[in-house]
């Protein structure tokens, strides 16, 4: 598990983001490519995505979220809880991350998503700007709140998590539930 030292930029933990995990950071690819298991999924990395991901990168940075399947899900579900903002890409992605942790991970997925409902995102600040990169990483980390411990899930908490999950499950399976219903009839 990668950490992040609260002294570090988020400039300098983000490049070791990238080299961690292997990303080249220019956010300029044209396909994006998930491993899900032996198979590789490529979707288009739409000009949405790029202004969400750049947000994206630096929570995996704050929140210390992986990003293997479970990480996903977690950093997904987080993201829903605190909001995605203007971000529609995001919200789109997130959905279907939450969707999958619940199988994978389902009280991580809970626990990231009171944590995203108790702290903030940085998708509130609107578009990106190269200032939150001369920020320390325990800056943001204060700023969004994630420097706090996470209170107990209340009711409100749980109704938004099956909300939230119902949506993440219809956006994700509803259409393979509509192709097959189409071809049983």
């Amino acid at each position: 598990m990668t950490t992040y030292d609260d002294a570090m930029t988020m400039a300098a933990a983000r490049q070791r983001y990238f080299d961690d995990n292997g990303f080249d950071g220019t956010y300029a690819e044209r396909w994006v490519k998930l491993k899900a298991g032996p198979l590789p999924i490529y979707f288009p990395n739409a000009e949405g995505r790029k202004r969400a991901v750049r947000f994206h990168d630096l929570h995996h940075v704050a929140t210390g979220y992986q990003t293997d399947w479970t990480g996903e899900a977690e950093i997904g579900a987080f993201e829903i809880g605190g909001g995605c903002g203007p971000f529609v890409w995001a919200w789109m992605l997130n959905l279907q991350a939450l969707a999958v942790g619940i199988f994978l991970a389902p009280r991580a997925v809970f626990r990231a998503f009171v944590r995203g409902r108790h702290t903030g995102t940085l998708y509130h600040q609107g578009e990106f700007h190269d200032g939150l990169l001369t920020q320390s990483v325990g800056d943001v980390r204060r700023q969004l709140g994630l420097d706090r411990t996470v209170p107990p899930a209340t009711l409100g908490d749980a109704v938004a998590y099956a909300a939230w999950t119902a949506a993440g499950l219809a956006w994700t399976f509803g259409p393979l539930v509509l192709l097959v219903w189409w071809l049983a009839r």
